[in-house]
């Protein structure tokens, strides 16, 4: 995996449209992997507020529906309903996704790799893992409890964001 850039790795849109980090690349972006039945769901209100107030500066959520832990049992159209009358979503979310063990999607196979704030890398532990990647392709990495708008993940946006201007 390392001879091909983070950016090139290919993605699915939960449309069924393919797309890629490229196409996000003058963007910091937020991945998280997200589930509709989890006790951490209602951080999609504090994401789609990281949308709306960093979106026009060059931020977008992309979020990865995940039933890695039973708890995204719909399908893409559920899931994209759920989102969208639930959470008032309007960020780009991605087909349902894998992201631990031997047939985890790629990006999370390298995005695993980078290390928490307690320098710990390895494996997803939960739903609403987030990974801040800048222009530059800087990676932070935040567990499942810290909130979206942690001062920490508001530090790595913003940093993000100086980057491209």
């Amino acid at each position: 995996m390392r001879n091909m850039s983070i950016r090139e790795i290919p993605l699915t849109m939960i449309t069924g449209s393919p797309t890629s980090l490229a196409d996000y690349a003058d963007k910091t972006v937020l991945v998280v992997n997200v589930a509709s039945k989890c006790g951490l769901t209602p951080q999609y209100t504090k994401l789609e507020e990281l949308q709306k107030l960093y979106g026009p500066q060059g931020f977008t959520v992309l979020g990865f529906p995940s039933n890695q832990f039973l708890q995204e049992t719909g399908d893409a159209e559920k899931i994209q309903e759920f989102c969208s009358m639930t959470y008032g979503v309007t960020f780009p979310l991605m087909e349902k996704t894998k992201i631990n063990g031997k047939n985890a999607h790629p990006l999370y196979k390298e995005l695993t790799e980078t290390p928490d704030a307690d320098g710990k890398a390895g494996k997803i532990k939960w739903n609403f893992e987030k990974f801040v990647i800048s222009p530059a392709g800087h990676v932070s990495r935040f567990r499942p409890t810290v909130q979206p708008d942690a001062p920490e993940v508001i530090a790595a946006i913003e940093s993000g964001l100086a980057e491209s201007r």
